[in-house]
């Protein structure tokens, strides 16, 4: 059966089917438009646990999301699909997350792993396997690329989405990142980590074609961070959450501080959404979950207003779902991973 022959047989009302791909769509990844690669890694997280379960988890609930958008007619029919869970890379995270932990441990007691010969190993073995993870995340990327693919990538922690921005940076000239987060991850290195999930966007500045970076609700960061968003000459433009609510408790609206966050980014953008970046009733179980935030719908809002000024979201990530007892952080990773979706699609 072909892509239109599926579209022609499937009800978007009935069931979710759990044979079917994510979101009980009926569509592989040869046929879709938009495809998630879920990367199940967690290895440098300094927090809590979970996140590398989030892919999984997030898969699971989505088969509770009813597949109607009041903004986008017929918008499952584009064509969404996730690739198959890597175990091996789950593995690969649960080994070096064992080593990471021991290595946090003996930090915490005060020990310095430059005079520690099995922290030292166990911290080059750590940065060696997150090199690994970033290349087999950029080839896949690049893989579905190649084949006209739109991509999105589901976290696992933040650091996963590195190879995606690296792999992106072959396709175009230059782009911006959009990053919704609690957390500014623009530590250099954190904790001997050079891959960290907190050092994700230093990272990405490492790369040319990123020209800016964008952040929307930072709350939690360092002054070594505030100092190099500073000391950035407009290339890192921060929205910190205090500063959004004291906008808006002196009259402006959500309306007038996404104008202001469109005006900041150019015609291409790279979405990189930390789930905390919500409020933490949404997210309770997420790595690191911090006092305010936003609520679901102002995500959705401004990333509407985004695509209709015009501007394309070339590719996204979805990352920090940590599943707790129920399923609600899913649930709510779930829904915001297929509205995010749809709009990044009518933005091509």
């Amino acid at each position: 059966m072909n892509k239109a022959e599926k579209i022609k047989n499937f009800d978007p009302s009935g069931m979710g089917d759990k044979s079917a791909n994510i979101f009980g769509l009926p569509f592989t990844t040869e046929e879709a438009t938009l495809v998630i690669i879920p990367v199940p890694w967690e290895v440098t997280v300094s927090y809590s646990a979970g996140t590398a379960k989030g892919p999984e988890a997030v898969f699971d609930a989505s088969f509770q999301v009813d597949l109607y958008d009041p903004d986008i007619r017929d918008a499952w029919k584009t064509g969404l699909a996730m690739d198959k869970i890597p175990d091996h890379i789950a593995r690969f995270s649960t080994q070096l997350r064992k080593k990471a932990e021991k290595y946090i441990h003996l930090l915490e007691e005060g020990e310095n792993p430059d005079k520690h010969s099995g922290m030292k190993k166990n911290r080059s073995k750590i940065n060696a396997g997150c090199v690994v993870l970033n290349k087999w995340v950029k080839d896949r990327a690049l893989h579905f690329m190649k084949k006209g693919k739109v991509v999105a990538l589901l976290g696992g922690d933040h650091s996963t989405p590195l190879g995606l921005m690296q792999a992106l940076a072959e396709e175009h000239k230059s782009f911006a990142i959009l990053q919704i987060d609690a957390h500014a991850d623009l530590r250099e290195a954190y904790e001997g980590f050079e891959f960290s999930h907190a050092s994700i966007m230093f990272n990405a500045l490492k790369i040319p074609q990123v020209k800016k970076q964008v952040q929307v609700g930072i709350r939690d960061y360092c002054e070594a961070e505030a100092d190099l968003v500073k000391k950035s000459k407009g290339r890192i433009r921060c929205f910190y959450d205090r500063e959004i609510k004291h906008k808006q408790y002196n009259g402006a609206s959500w309306a007038d501080v996404c104008r202001e966050i469109i005006v900041a980014l150019p015609d291409k953008i790279y979405l990189s959404f930390d789930i905390d970046g919500l409020d933490p009733k949404l997210c309770p179980n997420t790595g690191t979950p911090v006092a305010g935030g936003f609520e679901a719908e102002q995500i959705l809002f401004l990333v509407q207003q985004i695509v209709e000024s015009g501007r394309t979201i070339i590719a996204f990530d979805i990352n920090e779902v940590a599943p707790g007892k129920d399923e609600w952080d899913a649930n709510v990773g779930a829904r915001m991973l297929y509205h995010i979706a749809n709009l990044v699609m009518k933005s091509h």
